[in-house]
């Protein structure tokens, strides 16, 4: 998280998240189903049940209606969610909410985690190592040149 924040400024993160709030609160109120796919983090709580190993890589799909007991307080969803027939209680930061979508209206709204997209760019503007062998009468020795490639 604190990655994040170095590298979002605060106000655009809050707008993003309230986006996912208004795009959440609109399909429930037009087809009373919304799905939410959230990524595991330490900070994310679903009862004592958590996330299995598959879904700790690949996210928790989540399924919110009209009837359920739920809040959107601020920046995170509260909520007592039933898996199987053991009530859990739920805390879902919105920073954590990585898609909402709505099979019957084909409307899906995804974003991607804001770290990962940071080190992807940080990568991308890394320059591109070469190595050349260099013949050494000591061993294996390799140069490294550290120009950026021309493309």
């Amino acid at each position: 998280m604190a990655n994040k924040k170095e590298n979002m400024p605060d106000a655009i993160r809050e707008r993003v998240d309230d986006l996912k709030k208004k795009v959440f609160y609109e399909i429930l109120d037009i087809i009373g189903r919304v799905f939410v796919v959230v990524r595991y983090a330490d900070d994310v709580m679903i009862g004592s049940r958590g996330f299995l190993p598959e879904e700790k890589e690949s996210g928790l799909v989540l399924v919110f209606n009209r009837k359920m007991n739920f809040a959107w307080p601020g920046d995170a969803i509260e909520c007592t969610l039933v898996f199987g027939t053991s009530p859990q209680q739920c805390y879902i930061p919105s920073e954590h909410i990585v898609a909402i979508s709505s099979p019957e209206l084909s409307t899906q709204l995804i974003v991607a985690p804001y770290p990962a997209a940071a080190r992807q760019k940080a990568a991308d503007e890394q320059p591109a190592a070469t190595q050349q062998p260099v013949e050494d009468q000591g061993g294996n020795v390799v140069q490294v040149d550290f120009k950026r490639k021309k493309r």
